[in-house]
């Protein structure tokens, strides 16, 4: 008897990070007092001025229609201008698809460019979304493996040992989600190098660009290395930037033929983005970037606060990330070894372990290609931060 759900997506998983987050939302319903650090969400609200601009379009009759696909022209002029103006590369209106979300940027992007069977290399850590997109979209998912001995960076050495006559792609993420990796301009260029002398296309994840902390630097990879740019996709978005996950405003650019392609498909999936959420978009790309400085702060704060509290934590090793808002420790010395009641033997039992006994949600390495480490988001309020470290600091010490 056949199975009544398609075999492509019976195969793909429930994201890991919302799956955490909707259970700690739940229990914070039920009266508990759950300590969330799942979600990699902003905790502050999208600035005003953006608010304001998709109040007026709710009110104008042309805001209650269709609109292009590819999304309205302003935008799509707009982040054109916003992206030689943050990475210094020059692309045209035509090269944009204004897509609902950065997920919906990266589907369009894979399943534009793979066949089935091609094979596209991917570090671990990984973000969750990116082996499910990339399975739907016929590709096949080559894991790279990254530790916190190289920062979780990828090197040329590390990508080339995966390649093969099917490789079509490398995910290139900088900074990363889920461990805050930021590659040198160096670094990325070299790689840039690298791909074009072995064909091999990239897609490249730039929606953490503008949250980089210290010494670390953004760096795009087209920007870097131009001759590139004819076999690179961006993918980005106002979520991260602009404290805007809930307005679903991502985006590709690439080649003129890749993005017509993407449009052809988002016309028949979900037709335009939503144009109140398109206006507030273009008020963020259009406006400055203060509200998005004051943020960084903030994050740059926490990080500190986050990182010297775990690392103070017996059987914790957590590198300091220098870019998004995650920290992304390992856990290695804490499994097999008592706590509460229990012995974790994985990193996913680990999570399970600390809700269940101080009320504290964190995602296990398991979701990111890695067990043996937690991803902690440092995007939420500094008091929440040291409750919720200081409840697993004193499990551990009553387990030991």
């Amino acid at each position: 008897m056949s199975s009544r759900i398609s075999s492509r997506i019976g195969a793909i998983s429930e994201s890991a990070t919302l799956a955490v987050d909707a259970k700690a939302k739940a229990l914070k319903a039920a009266g508990r007092p759950v300590i969330g650090f799942g979600a990699g969400e902003p905790d502050f609200p999208t600035p005003d001025y953006i608010v304001a601009a998709a109040v007026e379009a709710a009110k104008s009759p042309a805001s209650h229609r269709y609109s292009p696909a590819a999304g309205q022209p302003a935008l799509r002029e707009a982040v054109a201008a916003k992206t030689l103006r943050d990475s210094g590369l020059e692309v045209s209106a035509n090269q944009v698809l204004i897509t609902n979300g950065g997920k919906q940027a990266i589907y369009n992007a894979f399943a534009a460019l793979f066949d089935p069977g091609d094979e596209v290399l991917l570090p671990a850590p990984f973000w969750t979304t990116y082996p499910e997109s990339i399975q739907l979209a016929g590709g096949v998912p080559v894991i790279v493996p990254t530790d916190e001995s190289t920062g979780y960076r990828a090197s040329i050495r590390d990508l080339e040992a995966k390649v093969t006559d099917r490789t079509k792609a490398l995910v290139f993420v900088s900074p990363s989600n889920p461990t805050g990796a930021v590659y040198s301009p160096a670094e990325v260029e070299a790689i840039g190098k690298w791909a074009v002398e072995r064909g091999i296309w990239v897609v490249t994840d730039e929606i953490y660009e503008h949250l980089v902390y210290g010494d670390a630097e953004f760096s795009s990879m087209p920007a870097l290395v131009p001759e590139l740019a004819d076999h690179c996709v961006i993918v980005n978005g106002v979520a991260k930037t602009y404290a805007m996950t809930g307005w679903r405003v991502g985006w590709m650019i690439g080649p003129v033929d890749v993005v017509k392609a993407a449009i052809n498909l988002q016309s028949h999936a979900t037709s335009n983005v939503a144009n109140v959420s398109q206006a507030a978009a273009l008020a963020a790309v259009s406006g400055p970037l203060d509200a998005v400085y004051e943020m960084r702060k903030a994050f740059d704060r926490r990080r500190h606060t986050i990182v010297r509290m775990l690392n103070e934590i017996p059987g914790i090793n957590c590198p300091t990330p220098e870019g998004a808002f995650y920290a992304y420790p390992s856990v290695q010395e804490l499994l097999g070894q008592p706590l509460g009641d229990r012995i974790p033997e994985t990193s996913a039992e680990l999570a399970s372990i600390i809700l269940d006994e101080v009320e504290v949600a964190v995602v296990p390495g398991e979701a990111f290609g890695t067990p043996g480490y937690l991803r902690f988001s440092y995007a939420m309020n500094d008091d929440d931060i040291v409750e919720g470290v200081s409840r697993i600091a004193d499990l551990v010490a009553r387990s030991h």
